[in-house]
């Protein structure tokens, strides 16, 4: 019984985030405007989620603990992408894009590097 109902919870928030930015997601496109979206915010979620992410992939903890991150950040990005595409340049969105990847091989170079990372990110 307590396997079934972790089971559960576990299914529902994967479900819950999936559909989470979606309503924004799809204002965004019928609106054909990234009017209201803060790009800084949205670089600050997606930094956010990146550092939680690597940090758990790091220290192995087990995929449903974290499953939900990757799905956020996907929608995360889809949201960059729409804002750039909206103000009529995608190709600035390259050097963010770039700068997310790389932080995901620079932030496991080193144990205190991704140590760093987590506590600076929980910082208030």
């Amino acid at each position: 019984m307590e396997v079934a109902l972790l089971g559960l919870c576990n299914w529902s928030t994967l479900g819950v985030c999936a559909a989470l930015k979606l309503p924004q997601i799809s204002a965004v496109l019928a609106a054909r405007s990234a009017r209201g979206l803060s790009l800084p915010s949205l670089l600050l979620e997606l930094a956010g989620f990146l550092v939680f992410l690597r940090y758990q992939c790091y220290y192995g903890y087990p995929p449903l603990t974290y499953l939900e991150y990757p799905i956020l950040i996907a929608q995360d990005v889809i949201l960059l992408l729409c804002i750039f595409h909206f103000n009529g340049n995608v190709k600035q969105a390259t050097p963010y894009i770039a700068v997310l990847v790389s932080s995901w091989f620079v932030l496991a170079l080193q144990k205190w590097i991704i140590d760093l990372a987590m506590q600076e990110s929980s910082q208030p």
